[in-house]
Parts: structure tokens; C-alpha cells; sequence
């Protein structure tokens, strides 16, 4: 698995995924962006491309694309739509995307070709994370560890198929 870090410029969200797509494509490797604020650093996507990939070696997958299972582990949510939320959307935004597959640095590479400017942006937002994840304010005095509490909603979408 690589991350590329930076800034996107995005004037039509399809169109942006779609380049995504074909780059994935083209170097066997499935790629999802993210909006930074709701990644909680790289171990919150290594959990979630980890369990992506057992999903689809046992056939338990929900999403037919690799990227999409990719998202919802992320998300830590079996309903696309809901996980959506934490992709891109338009305008400038600071993004992580994950590249896993085949050919990860010439997958990476390309990414950063459709991005404004490279920079590091892992680490999220306290307060998105607190609230897209539902993290109580008691929880999180009891754990103070928030991203060990979003690897934790990460892991227990197994739980709930």
C-alpha cells in the first residue's frame, strides 16, 4: 500500500474519480481518495485495505470494486452512500489517497500528477473524526486515543455482517 498526501482542485467529482479509476486501471491497483480530515493516519487505511483485501479473497465483499470495499472499511460503514462522506468533493481540498495493487509507485506517481500540490495532510480532524465516527465525549475521556477508537469502529464492520 502507498498514500499520496496534497491538495486536490476538484471541479467535477466524477470526472475526478474517474481519472482515479483509470489510473487504477492502468497499473492493477485499486486507488480511493480521501478528504484528509477523516483519515486518522495510516494505520486507520492500512486496517481498512487490510480488511478490503481479506473481504474479496473470501468472496465476503459488499462493493464489486476493490477501491469502493476500500472506502467502506475506511468508513467503517456497510451503506456506500453514507460512506461517500468521506471522499472528495468539489473545490480545493486536502486529500490522502490510497494506492494498492500491482504497480503502486507508478499508481502513485500518476496520482500526484492529478494533484494541485503534495503535502502532508494525514492526521485528520478531532472533530470530524469525533462526530463522522461517533465518538462520545465519554468515550474518548475513557480512551483518549482517538485513532485507536477509529480502527476500532474499522475492525468491528466484520463484526456486524
Amino acid at each position: 500500500m502507498k498514500v499520496v498526501e496534497g491538495v486536490a482542485r476538484v471541479d467535477d467529482v466524477d470526472a475526478f474519480v474517474a481519472e482515479l479509476g483509470d489510473v487504477g486501471d492502468e497499473y492493477g491497483c485499486a486507488v480511493q481518495a480521501f478528504d484528509a480530515d477523516y483519515v486518522a493516519g495510516r494505520a486507520h487505511l492500512e486496517a481498512a485495505v487490510e480488511r478490503a483485501n481479506r473481504a474479496f479473497e473470501r468472496g465476503e465483499n459488499v462493493a464489486s470494486d476493490r477501491a469502493v470495499e476500500i472506502l467502506l472499511y475506511a468508513a467503517g460503514r456497510r451503506q456506500i452512500r453514507r460512506a461517500l462522506e468521506m471522499g472528495v468533493g468539489e473545490g480545493e481540498h486536502e486529500v490522502v489517497v490510497v494506492v494498492d495493487g500491482e504497480d503502486e509507485s507508478g499508481a502513485a506517481e500518476a496520482v500526484r500528477g492529478l494533484l494541485e500540490a503534495e503535502r502532508p495532510t494525514l492526521g485528520g480532524d478531532e472533530a470530524t473524526l469525533r462526530a463522522f465516527f461517533g465518538v462520545s465525549d465519554a468515550e474518548y475521556a475513557v480512551v483518549d486515543d482517538l485513532p485507536g477508537v477509529v480502527r476500532e469502529r474499522v475492525a468491528l464492520l466484520d463484526v456486524e455482517k
